[in-house]
């Protein structure tokens, strides 16, 4: 228990000391004029109180995330812990305050148009398409996965769960963020508080040992699956995900002060991380032992040991709100995945947003394509979002490193964990069925070359650049 609790210390300690340095480093301004102001539109542009700010940022990219991913990475064995502490610190946390930040100082510019003013029109393209299509597998994912856990719940169709969860994403994706998003969430996330520290309180209260097995040097994946680089990809959200790239935009429309950003970017984070430490360690420690827990996991999925797990630490009540507080994670998420899209839609063909009908030109056929995506198995959709997720954060870690370095600031905050990521997502893209399926140690081999060339690159090809003539991002 002492080790968890250590763990919990050591994400706070983050936020203050190491987002402080993030935060020095970027270089706030809080004389400066942030979109809310200069843009202020009243459907996305829009300033809202700094605590709304959060608790949006927050149910944004805490969907299944930090619930599915530490509770499969928790069959690696107590390593999971370790990742989840330092991958939510010197990585995600980073990853989000740059995605924000960055979005703040650029208008508001969504994900794909910061990359494009970092690395060119090339790569501006690509993540256009690449974004669209991992909002997409997300916001699915966020459809399906809730649906399938309200059906079990209550015994509905699950075809009827997944047609009301869609009319409320259209509607969310149509309306003014503060109409429905801004007044739901605050109570949202005094749920997620409460499904959270209720099953880890439970754990405590009913005598469970916290943790029994300690040994990070022993991977007790039941399959014989290796950590390396399975983890860093099972476990994004709660670590590092790049998804939250394309939340952060939509909360740096809203912020009315560059100092709130530590707070809402960074903050989110590291709860985001409290979150999936809990999980991992309710995984590791519920059934104390890694045979019984990969049954229910094989058998019942995620989603049965969810279920499990609350019932029994929490009673038929406090399961059933625990359980909701599962099922509304992921909607939050999946709604403002929709409303992402939207936008870098918007951005990419110049469409104002301001009238109704403007959006919905935009809103509806991205549902219809969405709906056809329902359709595939929701695992192999999962499985490609897992590595398209971390693609496009070592991506965003890479252009705060180029902005980084082109400010002549220490880049190593952003570029070293970007180097990181590129190891992990070439090494799991070669062994992965998805990709190459190869076996053996020069899957390492090349995932590692790859990623010292990319630092190689970086270091040689990006320059300072002097006076005023730079200016994306200022």
């Amino acid at each position: 228990m002492l080790f968890f609790f250590a763990c919990v210390a050591m994400l706070i300690a983050g936020y203050f000391v190491y987002g402080s340095v993030v935060e020095k480093i970027f270089g706030i301004n809080e004389a400066r004029t942030t979109p809310c102001m200069t843009k202020a539109d009243g459907v996305d542009y829009i300033a809202m109180p700094t605590w709304k700010v959060f608790f949006i940022q927050l149910l944004n990219i805490a969907g299944l995330g930090p619930i599915i991913g530490p509770i499969l990475g928790a069959l690696y064995g107590p390593a999971a812990l370790i990742w989840v502490v330092v991958g939510c610190i010197l990585g995600g946390a980073v990853h989000d305050y740059f995605s924000g930040m960055l979005s703040i100082r650029s208008g508001g510019k969504s994900v794909p148009e910061l990359v494009g003013d970092m690395m060119g029109m090339p790569a501006r393209q690509v993540m256009r398409l690449f974004s669209i299509l991992l909002l997409m597998l997300v916001g699915v994912v966020f459809i399906v996965g809730p649906a399938k856990l309200l059906g079990k719940l209550t015994g509905l169709d699950v075809q009827l769960l997944l047609g009301c969860i869609f009319l409320y994403y259209f509607v969310a994706t149509i309306l003014p963020i503060d109409k429905l998003i801004g007044r739901l969430y605050p109570f949202f996330g005094a749920l997620l508080v409460f499904m959270t520290v209720g099953v880890l309180g439970g754990m405590i209260f009913q005598g469970y040992e916290i943790l029994p097995n300690l040994d990070f040097a022993t991977n007790t994946e039941p399959n014989g699956k290796p950590i390396w680089p399975l983890l860093f990809i099972t476990i994004s959200c709660g670590a590092i995900s790049g998804f939250h790239a394309t939340q952060s935009p939509l909360m740096a429309r809203c912020i009315n002060n560059e100092k709130n950003g530590r707070p809402v970017f960074f903050g989110s984070m590291i709860m985001e991380g409290i979150i999936a430490l809990i999980w991992v360690t309710v995984g590791l420690s519920f059934h104390g032992n890694v045979g019984e827990y990969s049954e229910v996991l094989s058998n019942g999925g995620w989603s049965a040991f969810v279920n499990l797990v609350c019932n029994t630490l929490l009673g038929p009540v406090g399961g059933i709100i625990a359980i909701l507080g599962v099922i509304i994670l992921p909607i939050t998420s999946g709604d403002t995945a929709f409303r992402s899209t939207r936008l870098i839609i918007a951005e990419i063909f110049k469409v104002e947003q301001k009238e109704a009908m403007k959006r919905l030109i935009i809103a509806v056929p991205l549902f219809i394509f969405a709906y056809c995506i329902t359709m595939v198995d929701f695992m192999t959709i999962f499985r490609y979002f897992g590595w398209s997720n971390q693609v496009l954060s070592m991506l965003m870690l890479w252009t705060g490193a180029i902005y980084l370095a082109k400010k002549n600031k220490f880049h190593w905050i952003c570029s070293l964990p970007a180097t990181f990521m590129t190891a992990v997502d070439v090494t799991f893209i070669l062994q992965s069925n998805l990709g190459f399926g190869i076996t053996g140690p020069v899957t390492t081999i090349i995932g590692v070359g790859a990623a010292i060339a990319a630092l190689g690159a970086f270091v040689v090809l990006v320059k300072p650049i002097e006076g005023t003539v730079w200016q994306a991002c200022n």
